[in-house]
């Protein structure tokens, strides 16, 4: 690690390289040369793919952000990936962008991060998952040479752990009402704004709304994009849970 401590600013636009897959046609160039690529467009680098037998579990997550199936290599991946998805200033996200490759000052190094994010600011940030419990030295070597890359050209870099239990079964739920078409019809969504302009049980609002097998896909919708409300954090969603539209008669939750 001695050498990579020593790798600031401008050193690291050479010490450090991007190895990244877009259009088809392989790169390899130093980390000043290509920051600015859209990594977020680009193709992962490596398959997601899993075999009986051995760890993680790999698949496709269809996002609603990205309009496109991201790639996941574990279940603590596919839950970050539905979060980032349902984040509001994520605008896109890739899997498996680039190889990083550096020396420490040892051995050549590489290391892929699991996500890149494009933000509705647009900065960036590189997303590396783990588990806490499943941290070793290697890791968290990989893990400090991303953020000081990151670093060097302005990214944003999180190590996101797992993530509240309760909070991710309800935003888990809440991910089969993702896409638009829960949403509809429209009148039904306006009409459950104006129901939970006071908070309300959700069942409660769903009843006044109208049709229950109607409403409450369209309740869920909105519950998934933040324009209705309720502590996600707090217990399982049932039908007493408190829902409010934000910013509705001045309640802030």
């Amino acid at each position: 690690m001695e050498a990579l401590s020593r790798v600031y600013g401008d050193e690291a636009l050479s010490a450090f390289e991007l190895d990244f897959l877009s259009h088809g046609e392989r790169r390899r160039l130093p980390l000043g040369a290509s920051w600015q690529v859209p990594f977020e467009a680009v193709e992962p680098v490596r398959l997601f793919r899993w075999d009986k037998g051995t760890p993680g579990f790999a698949g496709w997550y269809y996002s609603v952000t990205a309009r496109d199936h991201v790639g996941y290599e574990s279940w603590l991946e596919r839950d970050r990936l539905i979060l980032l998805d349902r984040d509001p200033q994520v605008t896109a996200i890739s899997s498996q962008p680039f190889w990083l490759h550096w020396h420490d000052g040892r051995r050549q190094r590489r290391h892929a991060p699991d996500y890149f994010v494009r933000l509705a600011t647009g900065h960036a940030r590189v997303v590396d998952v783990r588990a806490e419990e499943d941290m070793d030295q290697r890791t968290r070597e990989a893990f400090a040479a991303a953020e000081r890359a990151c670093g060097a050209v302005g990214w944003d870099f999180e190590w996101a752990r797992r993530p509240d239990p309760v909070l991710m079964a309800n935003v888990r739920w809440l991910a089969r009402y993702r896409r638009a078409r829960s949403g509809r019809p429209v009148a039904v969504a306006d009409l459950l704004l104006e129901v939970f302009s006071e908070p309300k049980g959700l069942w409660e609002g769903a009843v006044l709304a109208g049709d229950r097998i109607q409403v409450l896909p369209v309740l869920f919708h909105l519950l998934w994009s933040g324009k209705l409300k309720a502590d996600l954090s707090e217990g399982l969603l049932e039908t007493g849970s408190l829902v409010w539209a934000e910013g509705r008669h001045g309640w802030a939750g």
